[in-house]
């Protein structure tokens, strides 16, 4: 068998034990709560892996992007949830065309979004669902207030060829108790005006483990990071290092003083999203060095603290800040199980930006 030290790098590195303890965990926990996941696939991008968080449990999968529904639909996922506005003729003919074959649902925050759609799905007998999207507290997208919601919402009624699926929300991290009183007041404007309140999907992985919460006034759970995680969400509180599943291999290339490192792994490889962090990333074999700075292909390590300092050619791995768009800068993942490697895998959905 391969060693994963004998890959070549910048190379990603996945730990099958640890993605699936962390898959079982948000299931359990949902479970537990009485809430259904639907986990986002952005993050790993692999119908491997959404096919796996299906059979643990999940009620189908979300995705961000048309290109990543397509290759999801085409890999036989056939419940989706498409978080995002779907705007222009283009991407509204390859919605329907997604929703010929598959049950997928989507969003809208405004009326004109809601006027594409209705243009374009007009038979009452094969309705596309739509949620309202509900900024909680994020600053993104969303309706502002629970009245806009229920004015959405009205409109996705009027229109033939949709059906009103309910409100979907992104909260803000850590923001999960102001994110479900916002989602009560909309429950309570909707039960004043009447309208029948189908679903409530609200996620993210930060505020994972306070699904229970979520759980009193949602019905669905979207997390994506946590088949993974990272060390931004070591900083939320939300995992430890041992639970990181995704690291970059890198070689280290030079040491032009005592205290500095290169490595072969730059912005391409670790992706330079801080995140609020301090650094790049966590090194495993070196915990006390720190990625200071990322070029497009070089990566500068202070090892300073360190006690035994990396040599060239040492093989280190790095738990990225940000897992998510490290996913997207590679065309294949390496998964390994106590240290060797088990398949690589295409990322089939890696690029699909549209």
């Amino acid at each position: 068998m391969t060693h994963f030290s004998e890959l070549d790098t910048p190379a990603v590195l996945i730990d099958l034990d640890r993605a699936e303890a962390n898959l079982r965990k948000a299931q359990d926990g949902a479970d537990k709560a009485g809430i259904a996941l639907r986990p986002h696939i952005k993050t790993h991008k692999l119908p491997y892996f959404a096919r796996r968080q299906v059979e643990l449990g999940a009620v189908g999968i979300t995705v961000q992007k048309l290109g990543e529904a397509e290759v999801m639909a085409d890999a036989g996922l056939n419940d989706l949830l498409l978080t995002f506005n779907i705007i222009g003729a283009a991407k509204l003919k390859r919605l329907k065309a997604l929703h010929e074959r598959v049950t997928i649902r989507t969003v809208a925050d405004s009326a004109d979004c809601v006027a594409g759609l209705a243009t374009t799905f007009t038979d009452p007998d094969h309705p596309l669902g739509v949620f309202v999207e509900c900024d909680t507290g994020m600053g993104r997208c969303g309706v502002q207030s629970p009245e806009a919601a229920v004015a959405l919402a009205r409109a996705i009624i009027a229109a033939p060829g949709l059906a009103f699926a309910g409100l979907m929300t992104y909260p803000a991290a850590g923001k999960y108790h102001e994110a479900a009183q916002w989602l009560t007041n909309a429950r309570s404007a909707f039960s004043a005006a009447g309208i029948d309140l189908p679903a409530i999907t609200t996620g993210g992985t930060p505020d994972i483990w306070h699904m229970d919460e979520a759980a009193r006034v949602a019905t669905e759970y979207r997390p994506g990071t946590y088949i993974y995680m990272d060390r931004s969400q070591v900083a939320a509180g939300a995992a430890s290092f041992d639970d990181c599943a995704l690291t970059v291999l890198a070689t280290v290339v030079s040491r032009p003083t005592e205290n500095r490192a290169i490595i072969d792994a730059g912005s391409k490889a670790l992706t330079s999203d801080l995140l609020g962090l301090i650094g790049h990333g966590h090194v495993v074999e070196f915990p006390d060095a720190k990625v200071t700075g990322l070029s497009e292909e070089h990566g500068t390590l202070d090892v300073s603290a360190c006690a035994t300092k990396p040599r060239i050619g040492d093989v280190i791995r790095i738990i990225p800040n940000h897992c998510c768009p490290v996913t997207n800068l590679f065309d294949r993942v390496n998964l390994i199980r106590d240290g060797e490697l088990v398949e690589t895998l295409t990322v089939a959905a890696r690029g699909r930006v549209d």
